[in-house]
């Protein structure tokens, strides 16, 4: 079998889809799969390094402000249905799967136009504008959330959870974990996330209540590459912070974390289920329908996370602070989130993808 892959333009998009493929893979080592991505994006050094082929495309999403780069739009786009038809001719895929971002809209378009059954895989609560119109073409629709047949035809869709990477679902001693990162075993530890990118008002909140970590608390700060050396420069010489751009290891980083505080992304919510942390939701504002907020609100109304709004980053240290300081809540939250876990979720939709493509 033959598979195209398309999507990205965050990590959200590129580590599911990653996952989808190593599942493919273990399922059956003899399938052929190939990646397409948006050039200048990040799954074209993500999926490479993943062991994987990736084609980029010159496509670019349209912004939801009124700004020049929208007057482009249209060429990039018709740019990216060319290159998707050349792609698909010679690839001649059995399955197409779309995983959301710029690259998987004219890939998809022109796969169902070729006749390639397509699968499409939303990992948010509240879908991109790209899966919505792909959904009517769809043959399958992979969701983590339930009532989505607010958006997609109710005969399509599939519960299957997100995937996360499976180096997320390995055990790893504390003592290892703490070592990796040069932390201190004998203090507790607040693990900060952005997002794969980063995110300015996280980065900005954490760096305001940084100086008011008391001596018994450790906080690992990934701010995205773009805002590192400013974090970095912002903290001076605070103790017990160790900041990275991004980190590779969230194995290990989650193992660490007594307490996480987070950007609501559907597949930091996914993974941060699996790893059963407690963790303070901070959605972005900056995304398509507020779906971020969506995303935690699942967990929050269900007692498995606490909230804090992106007005009020100022106070994400003294809210960790106080967490840490409750192990009730502590446990209470944990065993909540857990309950929203579906480690299996890769494999489940890779089976969907074999029944989907054998019934071309």
């Amino acid at each position: 079998m033959r598979v195209i892959i398309s999507g990205g333009g965050t990590g959200g998009h590129i580590f599911p889809a990653i996952a989808i493929a190593n599942a493919l893979k273990s399922i059956d080592p003899e399938i052929e799969i190939l990646f397409v991505g948006a050039k200048g994006k990040m799954e074209m050094e993500k999926v490479p390094a993943a062991g994987y082929k990736i084609i980029g495309l010159t496509v670019a999403g349209l912004q939801r402000k009124l700004t020049a780069k929208n007057l482009l739009f249209p060429f990039k786009l018709i740019a990216g249905i060319i290159q998707a038809k050349r792609v698909v001719k010679n690839f001649k895929p059995d399955v197409a799967i779309g995983v959301g971002g710029y690259a998987s809209g004219p890939v998809l378009r022109v796969a169902s136009n070729s006749r390639v059954p397509c699968l499409l895989q939303e990992q948010n609560s509240y879908p991109g504008i790209t899966n919505k119109i792909l959904a009517k073409k769809a043959k399958r629709i992979c969701v983590a959330y339930p009532a989505m047949e607010r958006f997609f035809p109710a005969g399509k869709i599939v519960i299957t959870g997100n995937p996360v990477r499976q180096d997320i679902m390995t055990k790893v001693e504390r003592s290892e974990a703490v070592e990796y990162f040069g932390l201190d075993s004998s203090k507790k530890s607040i693990l900060v996330i952005g997002g794969s990118l980063g995110a300015r008002s996280v980065n900005d909140g954490i760096l305001s209540g940084v100086k008011g970590l008391p001596d018994d608390v450790q906080l690992l700060w990934q701010t995205g590459n773009f805002y590192f050396e400013e974090m970095k420069s912002g903290a001076g010489d605070v103790k017990n912070v160790k900041i990275q751009p991004f980190i590779k290891r969230m194995d290990m980083a989650y193992t660490v974390a007594d307490v996480v505080i987070s950007r609501a992304g559907a597949l930091s919510v996914s993974e941060l289920a699996v790893a059963g942390k407690p963790v303070i939701f901070i959605p972005s504002p900056n995304v398509a329908e507020d779906h971020q907020t969506k995303n935690a609100k699942v967990m929050v109304d269900d007692n498995a996370a606490l909230l804090v709004k992106d007005d009020d980053k100022d106070i994400l240290i003294e809210k960790a602070l106080e967490l840490l300081n409750d192990s009730e809540m502590m446990s209470r939250l944990s065993k909540h989130i857990l309950k929203h876990a579906r480690p299996d979720a890769a494999k489940n939709i890779a089976q969907e993808v074999l029944e989907v493509g054998c019934r071309k």
